[in-house]
């Protein structure tokens, strides 16, 4: 049987090893150079070849001197014909003068030190020099030339350069030499596209591709389209494609455990909720119960637009796998949606009592320890936390599902960390973002794909908040209770109940609804509440405060919806 970590040991053939090796291999890359290459773009070869140019710079301009035209590139064979050395302590630049037949020019140097200058352009010799020609004072001025080069050794200056993206500390110079080694190691490979399609897009070797890109001759050739780019895109997707269904051979080989509980739980959280699942939540939660009874390993990616019911939707999966006896995790990006989440948990899960676990990074080693201690003999049966899940220190006593909300935050890797937590865990990935069926084909072809699209209100979204006196305040705080996640809106909150002639707290036992105002009213009320926070007035207002008040008012219209009691 194929494992995860076989997956990860498929030999590499030995043609690609000079690819693969550390860019310390190249001539000229030392421990400092190599710390700035990884930071920008990776520690190996390959790393080096795949950060490609952003831009071109044309060398081959070579206008007279009385007829440059100001900030462009110019490449002009010169005589140098004296220099004006600043005295020493003075922060004047040193400035070589030069001349051809078509007028003069100053080669500008700031910071120059001992007798540079002197050695690169001495008085009587000739160079060509290239780069940005500015007009200073009615003179032609060029500040440290790009190229320095002597008429015998014009060879060796480019017509045509590629302009990379670079960090602070590394120079076009270093990058290109290190550029120049790495395009010496790229191995000639069977080709492995059919010939029709190179032969239809005009599309190179992959050898040629790849040396093509890093010498480009015109502007068109840094562009998406032109044939080097596009095949080695085209690779990269097929690449990708070939890993999707590598990988879901090996996951379809996987065996998993059945999980399939009594429903017990499930049907006190359902009957403790003041609505009812949508069409689309009834129909992703029997989706996820089929994946999680089968023998096979579930790998399933649930997307719905915020607010749409996904967590309940995962909180069901979870009560699944504690029915049978064993243990769930939520593995979230940010400290404060896990605090989030876990508040959410927690009352949602109060009736049953169930109280879930929460694991950060950022916690008293008191409250770290017992949280894990209860992981690892089950007392804790769910536990939300953010990558701290992740690290050797959580052992889980029997974990049967791990779920992944905002998955685009995390990468396969981080999924896989959690599926290997337990013994044939399965894996819910969450989403808010919306994917297209064909990238979602593409990006997450390992994964089955569930939609939740529907809503209380239209349809397509999620419920409305209950219209009980308690329900106002989870309308604007998220929760029945003052919490310090939702500091910053209970000002706002209590004062807006306090004008609607609504008493705080409201009464625990209150089942009775009160009349919702109207959107105008609740608008005006917001209005109010925003500029009492804010306590400015109208013609002091940021362009930001406004942003801030519009998308409360959208979140309002689209979030007042209350049922009517029934009768």
């Amino acid at each position: 049987m194929t494992t995860p970590a076989d997956f990860h040991h498929i030999k590499r053939p030995e043609e690609l090893f000079r690819l693969f090796a550390r860019v310390t291999a190249l001539p000229g890359v030392g421990d400092k150079v190599a710390k700035l290459l990884e930071k920008k773009m990776g520690g190996l070869v390959i790393d080096l070849l795949r950060h490609l140019p952003v831009g071109l710079i044309d060398r081959t301009k070579r206008p007279p001197l009385n007829m440059v035209e100001h900030g462009s590139i110019i490449t002009v064979e010169v005589t140098v014909t004296s220099h004006d050395k600043p005295p020493k302590g003075s922060r004047r630049p040193v400035r070589v003068m030069a001349e051809n037949e078509t007028g003069h020019i100053d080669i500008v140097f700031f910071h120059a030190r001992g007798d540079y200058v002197q050695k690169l352009l001495p008085v009587g010799a000739k160079r060509i020099v290239s780069g940005r020609a500015e007009w200073f004072q009615n003179k032609v001025q060029m500040a440290h030339p790009d190229h320095v080069v002597a008429p015998e050794k014009a060879h060796s200056l480019p017509a045509f350069e590629p302009v990379y993206p670079l960090t602070a500390g590394l120079t076009p110079k270093t990058l290109g030499k290190a550029l120049s080694a790495a395009t010496e190691r790229i191995p000639k490979l069977e080709e492995w596209i059919d010939p029709d399609i190179l032969t239809r897009f005009n599309w190179p070797a992959w050898d040629t591709a790849m040396r093509e890109v890093h010498a480009p001759q015109k502007e068109a050739d840094v562009l998406p389209g032109s044939p080097p780019r596009s095949r080695l895109a085209y690779d990269e997707l097929l690449a990708n494609q070939l890993a999707l269904a590598l990988v879901r051979q090996s996951s379809s080989k996987m065996s998993g455990r059945v999980t399939k509980g009594d429903g017990g739980l499930r049907a006190k959280l359902l009957a403790s909720l003041p609505f009812d699942l949508t069409g689309a939540q009834k129909r992703v939660v029997t989706e996820i119960l089929a994946d999680q009874s089968s023998e096979d390993r579930m790998l399933r990616l649930v997307q719905g637009d915020v607010g749409s019911g996904k967590t309940l939707v995962a909180l069901l999966a979870m009560l699944n796998a504690i029915e049978t006896g064993r243990q769930a995790a939520m593995l979230v990006p940010t400290e404060i949606l896990a605090r989030q989440h876990h508040q959410t948990l927690t009352r949602m899960l109060e009736p049953l009592g169930i109280s879930p676990g929460l694991l950060l990074g950022k916690m008293k080693i008191s409250e770290k320890r017992s949280v894990l201690e209860g992981v690892s003999d089950g007392r804790v049966q769910i536990v939300i936390g953010t990558h701290a899940l992740l690290t050797d220190a959580v052992e889980f006593h029997d974990l049967a599902l791990g779920v992944v909300d905002e998955q685009h935050r995390f990468g396969v890797r981080q999924r896989l960390v959690l599926g290997e937590k337990g013994n044939g865990v399965d894996v819910l990935v969450m989403t808010a973002t919306p994917i297209p069926r064909t990238l979602a084909m593409t990006a997450y072809g390992d994964l089955l794909s569930s939609r939740i699209d529907e809503n209380h209100q239209d349809e397509r979204m999620s419920p409305p908040p209950p219209c009980r006196l308690n329900g106002w305040m989870m309308l604007f705080t998220g929760s029945d209770q003052p919490s310090p996640v939702v500091s910053g809106f209970t000002g706002s909150a209590r004062w807006l109940m306090k004008a609607m002639r609504l008493t705080w707290p409201p009464p625990k036992k209150d089942t009775s609804c009160s009349t919702p105002p109207s959107l105008r009213q609740m608008q005006r009320l917001s209005m109010a509440a925003w500029m009492r926070k804010h306590e400015k007035p109208p013609w002091k207002r940021s362009e930001r405060d406004k942003a801030s008040f519009l998308s409360r008012r959208r979140w309002l219209k689209s979030a007042l919806t209350c049922r009517k009691p029934a009768s």
